[in-house]
């Protein structure tokens, strides 16, 4: 059955204390909402989802753009059912004639799992009732709205916190706020909400009294994880869905054949994929785009953001490799640093203290000692020893270095860019290289040693005697 999801998305958040919509707070590697859309699409095409913005909607929109979703604006906030009200003139035409579901979801609920959306549209399309809601048990329910359940066990009234009775609120069956309509009597009778008489706002939760008058149904769909429900609306919230969302994630990952010793202390996102048989060491983080292939080792402590790791990739511990590429079996670490489009060849070793950026590195090539090699082209096979430098910015402008297949670097070597290295060749450990080096060829770049005899003698007789 034709499905469409509404997200409501345009508070603040004023309880998160903070200057950001609440729905664009991290946790798990997204935000509240990009988690919100991802469990959507389980249900329906992404131009089938709209997204209600307020609330810094040009920054919520800039950010879901790209995953094919509409957007209604709230200009005023005034309530969840003005909220749906205003997503109606952004979806397909609704009125008494109208056919399908629409499902209603809350942009800071990023727990909610796809089975569980899934499940409420399947179980709301095989009913007559009006709409289904889901609901879940709390030892604590103050602060949520009561599930009046009639003799049937059909929900008779959503009562708030504030209206109930003192029976009412011995209720601990709570609304999640969750819902699945029939979008023709949505259609119908959504103009009903009345304002309430308090805060004169249009509440959502008033549409299961207004079809229940009008003699329809109205079920509910229990979720025993009252945790898959929770709303973010504060830090310590925010910090509690990171935590079961990571958690979820190592558990995925693990039961997919990867190893994670310690799994509580690693930090992996959402979107980060591991290949089997692949160790991750204590205290790791994989995070972004990150992708890591098969049989690798991911040391202690190292950082992996947006990378990309072909199979057999050791990344040995306190190692950064952010946005850059790494090919198969080869050795980057410990201490090392890749960054800004750095890729690393087949086999290569890329070792302690040595930073590359924006470079390709050639199969079998290696840096293995505090170095730094930026805007370079690396052939294979090429030895960088310890301490050599590119020296690729002239105080305005990045110039490359080439260094060919074969050639040999002397350590605390210093090559100023623009400069070329040909292939099998040498350059003397000390030199300071500026101009092209032949194929073949040796290159020294560095002054001829001077000692001086005595020297230190001489200078002793020269210095005046120091009073005491």
């Amino acid at each position: 059955m034709n499905t469409t999801v509404v997200i409501l998305a345009a508070g603040l958040g004023t309880r998160m204390r903070s200057k950001r919509a609440k729905v664009l707070h991290r946790a798990g590697g997204l935000t509240l909402v990009e988690h919100v859309v991802q469990a959507a699409r389980a249900v329906t095409a992404p131009a089938r989802i709209v997204v209600v913005t307020g609330h810094q909607a040009d920054e919520v929109e800039a950010l879901l753009a790209p995953s094919g979703v509409r957007f209604a604006r709230q200009i005023e906030q005034k309530g969840t059912g003005h909220a749906l009200m205003c997503a109606i003139g952004k979806m397909d035409k609704l009125d008494a004639k109208s056919s399908g579901l629409v499902l209603v979801l809350y942009g800071d609920t990023p727990l909610l799992a796809r089975a569980t959306l899934e499940q409420l549209r399947d179980t709301q399309a095989a009913s007559d009732a009006a709409a289904t809601l889901i609901t879940t048990t709390l030892e604590d329910p103050t602060g949520y709205g009561r599930v009046i359940l009639d003799p049937n066990g059909d929900v008779q009234s959503i009562v708030e916190q504030k209206a109930a009775r003192p029976e009412q609120l011995s209720v601990r069956l709570i609304n999640s706020g969750i819902y699945c309509f029939r979008a023709a009597l949505l259609g119908k009778h959504l103009a009903e909400i009345q304002p309430n008489k308090i805060s004169r706002e249009l509440y959502l939760t008033d549409m299961a009294e207004i079809l229940v008058r009008h003699g329809h149904r109205v079920r509910h769909m229990h979720v025993q994880d009252s945790s898959e429900l929770l709303g973010i609306n504060t830090r310590v919230e925010l910090a509690d869905a990171d935590r079961i969302l990571r958690a979820r994630k190592t558990r995925e990952l693990m039961l997919a054949g990867v190893t994670i010793e310690r799994p509580e202390t690693v930090v992996i996102d959402a979107q980060v994929r591991v290949g089997e048989d692949t160790v991750i060491e204590p205290f790791a983080r994989l995070t972004g785009n990150t992708v890591v292939g098969e049989d690798c080792h991911i040391g202690q402590g190292a950082i992996l953001e947006s990378a990309a790791l072909a199979k057999r990739v050791t990344v040995a511990p306190y190692t950064l490799i952010a946005d850059s590429r790494v090919d198969p079996g080869a050795h980057v670490g410990p201490f090392a640093r890749l960054r800004m489009g750095a890729q690393v060849g087949p086999e290569a070793r890329i070792g302690n203290f040595v930073e590359v950026k924006k470079s390709r590195i050639g199969a079998g090539a290696k840096s293995q000692h505090l170095a730094y090699l930026g805007d370079s082209e690396i052939g294979e096979r090429v030895n960088v020893g310890a301490g050599t430098i590119t020296c690729n910015y002239d105080g305005e402008k990045k110039h490359a270095t080439k260094i060919g297949a074969g050639a040999f670097i002397g350590s605390n070597s210093t090559l100023v860019a623009p400069v070329e290295i040909g292939e099998d060749s040498y350059v003397a450990a000390g030199s300071v290289i500026t101009e092209a080096v032949a194929a073949k060829a040796l290159a020294l770049g560095r002054a001829r040693q001077v000692n001086k005899p005595d020297w230190v003698a001489t200078r002793k007789k020269k210095k005046p005697a120091q009073k005491t």
